[in-house]
């Protein structure tokens, strides 16, 4: 009877051992969230130079109005990927073709607390066909790399905190409402860019963007 337990036990820990070896971590709980992607474009500006893109938002949007961003927008169900969302919304906010918006890579999924951006860099093989949508886009601008690389944005810290609803059953929790719950800060990024300043969810992207870019080459 022993050996059968036992025998029993080793076959459920090999069904646990083969769903595991076939799954492929994410992120916990993604498919509740907004899903997002935005993209970080490569251009090469008149002077020659690599330059990034950047967008200000048109002072009709009804959310962060005349805010500078990347474009970028929620994903869709047609989409096939979040890189294939995030290069269809660059066409619809910029005018441009599809097959002039090229892939580069990818970086870090960027978690909030009501959604999730996954941000890409593309290369825009021209803008002889730019044609900004004035319902989106109230500005387009460059600016070379080499100046996003040698600027040093400035931090400072916002207090996260917990806010349990009215409903909250304290009385399942040890502690109930003096429950030490903890309290967390978040960075904020503020670019000051020839006299435009670029913040919030740009700002990170664009610090990791930069960030990724430093660690392998030395620009001068």
């Amino acid at each position: 009877m022993a050996d059968g337990r036992n025998r029993n036990r080793d076959k459920t820990l090999a069904e646990v051992e083969a769903v595991l070896g076939a799954y492929r971590p994410g992120i916990m709980g993604e498919q509740d969230f907004s899903r997002y992607s935005v993209l970080i474009p490569l251009v090469k500006g008149e002077d020659g130079q690599l330059s990034v893109l950047f967008e200000k938002r048109a002072a009709s949007m009804r959310r962060q109005a005349g805010e500078i961003c990347f474009p970028g927008g929620r994903i869709d169900p047609e989409d096939a990927s979040e890189w294939d969302a995030g290069r269809r919304e660059t066409s619809e906010e910029l005018g441009l073709p599809l097959a002039c918006i090229r892939f580069v890579g990818r970086l870090d999924t960027l978690v909030t607390p009501a959604s999730c951006i996954y941000p890409f860099v593309g290369f825009l093989d021209s803008l002889e066909e730019l044609g900004p949508n004035p319902a989106e886009v109230g500005e387009v601008f460059l600016v070379p790399l080499a100046t996003l690389l040698a600027a040093s944005p400035d931090m400072y810290q916002a207090k996260m905190r917990v806010e349990p609803g009215p409903d909250y059953p304290y009385h399942l929790i040890p502690g109930g409402e003096e429950y030490p719950w903890r309290y967390g800060a978040v960075s904020h990024y503020f670019y000051q860019l020839e006299g435009r300043v670029v913040w919030g969810l740009t700002a990170r992207i664009l610090a990791h963007f930069i960030d990724l870019v430093q660690r392998e080459k030395e620009w001068k």
